[in-house]
C-alpha cells in the first residue's frame, strides 16, 4: 500500500499492481479497493493497476466538510503520483471521473446509475434520511436504506448480511453513501457535461444487469462527442475481471 497526500491535506491510500501504463479504477458507492483486488490481477498482465480506496473509506483519510471536489482532487493526486493514461470508473464513481475533467488519454465508464425512463423512483428524501442516519449514529439504517430503497435488494437479504462479517465493513463506509449521492447530483445523465467532454470514453454495461441501468450506459455513451457502447455478459451490475481485462486490454491498446 501506497498513499498520496490529496490538495486538503487527506491521505488517499493506493495498491499499484502489474507492469504496463497506468490504469486507475475508481469505486462506486459502498466500495473500498479491497472489492477490486480480482480485477487489478486479472488487469495486471497489460497494465500497472492503480486501485484506490476513495476518501472515507479503507484507509484513505476523510478530512471535514465533505465537497464534491474534494473527490475530483484526490483523483487528480493519485494520478500525478502513478502517471496513470487511463481510467475505469463503476456505478457512481463515473461522476467522479466526469466532473474531475478526465486528465487522462482514454477512459471506461461501468453502468453509471442515472435515473433513466424505466428505471425505480429515487427514494423519498434519500440524501436527507442518509445524513440524519449518519448524525444520529446509525450507519446501519443508512447502509439499509441504500441497499434496499435505493438498490432493491429484499429486506430479508439485508437482515441476513446484518449477521454476517460483512456488515461492519458496511457500516464503517455508510457515511460516504452521502458523499456518492451528492456526486450523482439529480441522478439524471447529464447531458450538459457530457457533450462537453472530448476524451474517448467506452461506456460498458452488463447484459445481465435490468434494462434502465444498461440504457443508462447507452445514453451516457449516445451524449458524449467521442462515446462507444458495448454490452457483455455478466451479472447484475458488473462483468467477470476476466471480462473487463480482456475489453479494457483491447479498447486501450487500441491505437
Amino acid at each position: 500500500m501506497e498513499k498520496v497526500v490529496s490538495k486538503d491535506g487527506t491521505e488517499i491510500a493506493y495498491d499499484a499492481v502489474g507492469s504496463g501504463p497506468g490504469l486507475v479504477l475508481i469505486a462506486g458507492a459502498f466500495t473500498d479497493r479491497s472489492f477490486f483486488a480480482s480485477y487489478a490481477e486479472a488487469l495486471s498482465g497489460s497494465f500497472t493497476v492503480v486501485n484506490y480506496d476513495r476518501r472515507g473509506r479503507g484507509d484513505s483519510g476523510d478530512t471535514t466538510p465533505y465537497a464534491v471536489e474534494r473527490e475530483w482532487e484526490d483523483l487528480d493526486a493519485v494520478r500525478t503520483a502513478t502517471g496513470a493514461r487511463y481510467a475505469c470508473a463503476f456505478s457512481s464513481g463515473v461522476m467522479v471521473l466526469l466532473q474531475a475533467g478526465l486528465p487522462f488519454e482514454k477512459v471506461a465508464i461501468m453502468e453509471p446509475p442515472f435515473r433513466v425512463e424505466g428505471a425505480p423512483p429515487a427514494p423519498e428524501r434519500y440524501l436527507e434520511r442518509l445524513q440524519e442516519y449518519v448524525d444520529a449514529g446509525n450507519p446501519g439504517g443508512a447502509a439499509e436504506l441504500f441497499m434496499v430503497e435505493a438498490v432493491g435488494q429484499p429486506k430479508e437479504v439485508v437482515d441476513q448480511i446484518r449477521e454476517t462479517p460483512m456488515w461492519a465493513g458496511l457500516e464503517a463506509m455508510a457515511h460516504t453513501l452521502v458523499y456518492d449521492g451528492l456526486q450523482m447530483r439529480d441522478s439524471a445523465v447529464p447531458v450538459s457535461l457530457l457533450s462537453s467532454i472530448s476524451t474517448p470514453v467506452l461506456g460498458l454495461y452488463s447484459n445481465a444487469s435490468p434494462e434502465w441501468m444498461q440504457r443508462a450506459a447507452q445514453e451516457a455513451v449516445a451524449a458524449l462527442p467521442n462515446g462507444t457502447a458495448e454490452g457483455h455478459g455478466g451479472t447484475f451490475h458488473t462483468l467477470p475481471p476476466e471480462t473487463l481485462a480482456a475489453v479494457l486490454t483491447g479498447y486501450f491498446s487500441a491505437s
